[in-house]
């Protein structure tokens, strides 16, 4: 019989892992879609920023030290998406007309804090399913524990897969890296645009 920690932890994984976690999975492929497997250091500090701030609201959230509206917090985790592509499509323009030139590091680091506070958003998101779970009365830790290390999983799952997928299409097949960069995140903008509508007008 699988322990408690299994559990959860397997919960965790499959809740990130799935198509019913088409947001997430969206998001997550937006905020790689500017890398290639050689950037996965500066993939591993975004993935960490977003990581970090996930973490933080879903401990908060499921030991009901915060409180917030479910409706809301479903309708910001696609408009989180739908400006992490907006971004990616705007530095596909500019890494065009000024290729040599390094960014300011105001903007250099406005990715690692975009993935911040949207990471406060999705753990908010992931909290719904596990308080779900638990109970309204429920304050565990273990449970929590065991949780957000499946989602981490999983996370460093579908980066992987996106990161590889990338490298295949980028070297294999000889597809352009800017090319990449507007699909993935064309796809992205398309995808939550739709989940954003279906939220406001079921």
């Amino acid at each position: 019989m699988a322990s408690v920690f299994q559990t959860y932890l397997q919960l965790g994984f499959l809740h990130i892992c799935t198509p019913h976690a088409a947001d997430h999975l969206t998001f997550l492929l937006a905020l790689c879609a500017p890398y290639v497997l050689a950037d996965w250091r500066r993939v591993l500090a975004l993935v960490t920023s977003f990581t970090v701030g996930h973490s933080l609201t879903l401990a908060l959230a499921t030991l009901g030290l915060v409180a917030f509206r479910p409706a809301i917090i479903e309708a910001l985790i696609p408009v989180t998406i739908i400006l992490t592509a907006l971004w990616n499509l705007r530095g596909a323009g500019s890494a065009l007309v000024r290729p040599t030139l390094r960014p300011a590091p105001v903007l250099a680091a406005a990715p690692n804090a975009l993935a911040l506070v949207f990471g406060l958003i999705h753990g908010l998101g992931f909290s719904n399913y596990l308080r779900a779970l638990l109970g309204p009365n429920s304050r565990p830790v273990q449970e929590l524990l065991a949780f957000n290390v499946g989602v981490e999983l999983g996370q460093v799952l579908i980066v992987s897969a996106i990161l590889l997928l990338g490298a295949l299409l980028l070297r294999g097949l000889g597809v352009q890296r800017r090319d990449w960069l507007l699909t993935t995140s064309g796809a992205a903008l398309g995808i939550a645009t739709v989940l954003l509508l279906q939220l406001l007008w079921p």
